[in-house]
């Protein structure tokens, strides 16, 4: 009796650096992991539609956490620039850190 051994598809490169870069950008690569992540993503999936090459699924969670790493890092950003320019705001419109105290006008 002879087995057929069934023929594996080769695993997509760019899926598993997709995947890989995802994961570190929370980790080990702040903000350049998660565009590595995109790019590679994409290029993964347009290359995955043209040969046939297993990695769909990795490429699709390395997209998912690099857009979502971005996504938290502009979060962080705009709330960084709100409170520096929030405390400048407050610094300017209550005279500074040390605020003059009023002079008495003498009387009489």
């Amino acid at each position: 009796m002879q087995q057929m051994q069934q023929a594996s598809r080769p695993m997509n490169t760019m899926a598993v650096i997709s995947l890989a870069t995802g994961i570190g950008s929370w980790f080990l690569l702040p903000l350049i992991g998660g565009v590595i992540a995109v790019v590679t993503g994409h290029v993964a999936k347009s290359q995955i539609r043209r040969t046939g090459e297993d990695g769909a699924t990795l490429a699709t969670i390395g997209l998912v956490l690099g857009y979502l790493h971005l996504a938290v890092v502009l979060l962080v950003l705009l709330l960084v620039v709100l409170v520096i320019f929030g405390g400048l705001a407050f610094l300017i419109g209550s005279g500074g850190l040390h605020p003059t105290t009023p002079t008495p006008v003498p009387t009489g």
